[in-house]
């Protein structure tokens, strides 16, 4: 069954990247997801305040990926306490956020938010709400790592690798 799920992680190249190569994703995009304001580009994301969060889409076979496992492995690249920072990326539009499409996905959600807390005595600072907006990010974003592979990634090689 095709699933579709909405990972903020930092700088979404990164998370795209890293995503694309998990077995049973079928399909990565990046967008701007939950801000006040309608197609914003990226310059408005980064310099005016809309509210828009740096997000990946994830298309996905669930019968050969659960939910979990996806949340598991996004957990293993992000520092989930830090508030709207993410490596070098600092802002409201790097936070992160687990969006989802389908309200059954919130329970899994919301209990495996509850297991990561237990590895941290900060508290998590992962936001799990409903997609409201999504809108898909410029052309140039997308796949952008692989457009430039010494582009600046967050994420460390030895992730990639372990991913793959």
């Amino acid at each position: 069954m095709q699933k579709e799920i909405y990972l903020a992680g930092g700088c979404f190249w990164g998370t795209e990247k890293y995503f694309e190569n998990v077995s049973g994703v079928m399909q990565t995009e990046v967008g701007y997801a939950n801000g006040q304001t309608e197609k914003p580009t990226y310059k408005e994301v980064c310099n005016e305040n809309t509210g828009h969060a740096e997000t990946v889409k994830l298309v996905y076979d669930e019968s050969q990926v659960s939910l979990s496992s996806i949340l598991e492995l996004y957990y293993d690249v992000i520092n989930p306490v830090s508030i709207n920072r993410q490596g070098g990326d600092v802002g409201s539009q790097y936070r992160t956020g687990v969006y989802f499409v389908d309200q059954q996905d919130e329970v899994v959600i919301k209990n495996s938010i509850v297991e990561l807390q237990k590895k941290f005595k900060e508290n998590i600072a992962i936001e799990v709400k409903l997609l409201l907006k999504y809108f898909k990010a410029e052309e140039y974003h997308q796949k952008y790592l692989d457009k430039n592979p010494n582009g600046y990634c967050h994420i460390t090689k030895d992730k990639f690798d372990k991913v793959k």
